[in-house]
């Protein structure tokens, strides 16, 4: 498969390939912490905020199963350095951006970098090490390097926003994107491309128009703009259905229909969209909240946040070895009890006082999704026929990365400006009851629907 002008040196792919990984989902994170000092550099307001993360969101969940089929038509490693290579220059853009549609414009690039590399990590990973027991291995640090990415953003992104400014999270991507190329270049195997038949044009853009319409039709709506969340409605409507139709009618579709009807593999999904809608809103809030309403500095807010994200790497061996003996069943549904019991620690944040319901809230979330996060991997995969695992698991980053734009959509259209306080709290109060009860359902869901 691979060219020969490489020598293949397994362990050097894989840290290559882990560090473009961590890279591109440390930016999921890295901005929030520095969204306080975004709105006052650019004078934005929350709506504006909100497509700064959202706008890397959609465009990762638009197109990461579009990536994973360019990378088997073109090769892997050459998508690797044209993902790398799009990230890099939109990071510049960021970072060198003079208004917030500039800001935006950048990171919809990065987004459509990242879903370009981002599979193609996963696939050199599984061919140079073919192997069952080793690729397992090696995929396994793979998903704990990624989960790190979670707390090592928004300490990161504290530090460098307090120190330098916020342009600094994007600046930083250069040098790291430079040195991945160069590990690309020196490590990865070339493949060749392999024939998959016609891209899925038609279907591809119905499902950028219904995702991206329907995230802008909430966050319109969170500023009173109805006709312009009318609008986006309707876009997202339309979106759906052409898709629905094209999906039907592609040879080789971007949305796997056939498996979406099959509830072993659509409840796992639907309930990876949940967390990650849950896990970002109240990542998106809690930044604005923790600095505009609480007065914190940027490192002590991404210091804040670390009880949220160290359980998801702590809790990640105990979540597999769990399902390794009982299945994914439990391990998915406790998680979602005990993140449904961690939202109501927002029914104690005020606009005063002490932030200890905040943090319990980031606790409790972040061991119920450490449980949830590999199980529900674990389970679309068993739900998938072996010759279809790559898109399996390409379908579950798409729920994941669709869950955090409509999250983030949501919980900021919702709780609108931090200042003044009142309003705010009181929404986080509600969006609190809100977000239990779809924990809740999920866990109803994983249970009727998740193979044991």
């Amino acid at each position: 498969m691979f060219a020969t002008n490489v020598q293949i040196r397994p362990p050097r792919v894989l840290a290559v390939m882990c560090a473009g990984m961590f890279l591109v989902l440390l930016d999921v994170t890295i901005v929030n912490v520095a969204l306080p000092r975004v709105a006052a550099g650019l004078h934005l307001g929350v709506a504006a905020l909100q497509w700064v993360v959202d706008g890397y969101a959609v465009a990762i969940a638009s197109l990461l199963l579009t990536g994973g089929t360019l990378g088997d038509r073109l090769g892997h490693r050459r998508l690797l350095a044209v993902g790398f290579a799009l990230f890099g220059l939109a990071s510049i853009v960021c970072a060198a951006a003079p208004t917030g549609e500039v800001l935006v414009a950048g990171r919809v690039v990065q987004g459509v970098g990242g879903a370009l590399l981002l599979p193609s990590t996963m696939a050199v990973i599984a061919d140079v090490y073919p192997e069952p027991a080793e690729q397992a291995r090696a995929l396994g640090t793979w998903a704990a390097v990624s989960s790190l990415a979670l707390p090592a953003g928004p300490l990161l992104g504290g530090l460098l926003v307090h120190a330098i400014g916020w342009r600094a999270i994007f600046w930083i991507n250069v040098p790291l994107v430079a040195a991945a190329l160069l590990g690309t270049a020196w490590t990865v195997p070339a493949s060749a491309g392999r024939p998959t038949g016609p891209l899925d044009v038609r279907g591809l853009a119905a499902l950028v128009a219904a995702l991206g319409g329907a995230v802008f039709a909430v966050i319109a709506a969170g500023r009173g703009e109805i006709t312009a969340a009318l609008a986006g409605a309707v876009v997202a409507l339309a979106g759906l259905v052409v898709a629905g139709h094209a999906e039907r009618r592609a040879p080789h579709p971007v949305l796997p229909l056939d498996l979406l009807r099959r509830p072993p593999f659509f409840g796992p999904n639907l309930v990876a969209f949940v967390m990650n809608g849950t896990f970002n809103g109240l990542l998106f809030v809690g930044m604005l909240y923790l600095q505009d309403v609480r007065g914190y500095s940027p490192v002590r807010a991404g210091l804040a946040v670390l009880p949220l994200a160290l359980p998801l790497v702590l809790l990640a061996p105990v979540s597999g070895r769990l399902t390794a003996r009982r299945g994914p069943r439990l391990a998915v549904t406790a998680g979602c009890l005990v993140a449904a019991v961690g939202m109501l620690g927002l029914l104690g944040v005020g606009s005063g006082g002490g932030t200890g319901g905040l943090l319990v809230t980031f606790a409790v979330l972040g061991c119920g999704a450490g449980l949830v996060t590999a199980s529900v991997v674990a389970a679309v995969v068993r739900a998938t026929p072996a010759d279809r695992r790559g898109l399996a698991t390409g379908m579950s980053n798409t729920a994941r990365q669709a869950g955090t734009a409509a999250g983030v959509a949501v919980f900021g259209a919702v709780a609108g400006p931090a200042r003044p306080p009142g309003p705010f709290v009181a929404a986080l109060h509600g969006l609190a009851g809100a977000a239990a009860g779809l924990w809740l359902l999920a866990a109803v869901l994983a249970a009727v629907t998740i193979e044991a």
